[in-house]
């Protein structure tokens, strides 16, 4: 992977790199977690090594938290504060973007880990050696795997929409009632089927949440599609 990045960007010449890692990241040390999709990344010095290869400064984050920076500065957040992303493609993540458009990151940068939340105790054992994730049970890889069609195929069958997003709002109503986000931005690949999955999901949403709850319920798709960790990275260069 490195020599196809040096491959790319080897005739550019750059002042800043910014990177959205698909994993966690310990960002106090910019040093890569792991990967929970593909070995090799735990402890790995990416920012060290690509600083030195190009001869300037780098800056890392985890990917779901670029693209709400990105999101929250340049697309579907624009004025709203705070403001949760979720990534819904091949995993799901999430990042939050707070009133002065700094990211929430927790204590130990693991804030917004919320694929690995349970949603089904004793459900089907997911990646990460827990059961019953939200995103073992709604992300695109294991959609493909557990229905042998892929997401975007799955999205076009309104029934299985129907029954699908009774898991997603399930997920997203801990996002609602524990952070009462002014807006919720989805990003992936699964978010590009537009209103055949967001009208249900709003519905379903809404049913979900305790009715006593006044937290606002605005959810939207990402404005800048498979785009949306590169603006980020740019809003992480700006704001280092």
């Amino acid at each position: 992977m490195l020599a196809q990045v040096e491959s790319i960007a080897s005739e550019w010449k750059f002042e800043r790199c910014g990177i959205g890692f698909g994993g966690p990241v310990d960002f106090p040390t910019q040093t890569v977690t792991l990967s929970t999709h593909v070995g090799g990344w735990r402890g790995f010095p990416l920012v060290e090594r690509i600083s030195r290869r190009f001869n300037v400064p780098v800056i890392m984050d985890n990917d779901a938290n670029v693209g709400a920076l990105g999101e929250a500065i340049y697309g579907a957040g624009r004025g709203a504060r705070p403001m949760f992303y979720v990534t819904l493609s091949t995993g799901i993540g999430g990042g939050m973007v707070l009133d002065d458009s700094s990211i929430y990151r927790g204590a130990d940068s693991y804030a917004g880990e919320l694929g690995h939340m349970t949603l089904k105790p004793g459900g089907p054992e997911c990646l990460c050696g827990s059961r019953g994730c939200f995103e073992r049970l709604c992300c695109g890889m294991w959609l493909e795997r557990d229905y042998g069609k892929t997401a975007k195929e799955l999205m076009k069958d309104p029934a299985f929409v129907e029954r699908y997003v009774v898991d997603l709002a399930q997920g997203l109503k801990a996002a609602v009632m524990i952070l009462n986000p002014a807006r919720i931005v989805i990003g992936g690949g699964i978010a590009k089927a537009g209103d055949a999955l967001f009208v249900p999901l709003r519905a379903e949403l809404r049913r979900q949440v305790t009715s006593w709850s006044g937290a606002r319920l605005d959810v939207v798709p990402a404005e800048l599609g498979d785009d949306s960790v590169l603006y980020g990275s740019l809003g992480l260069i700006h704001s280092s």
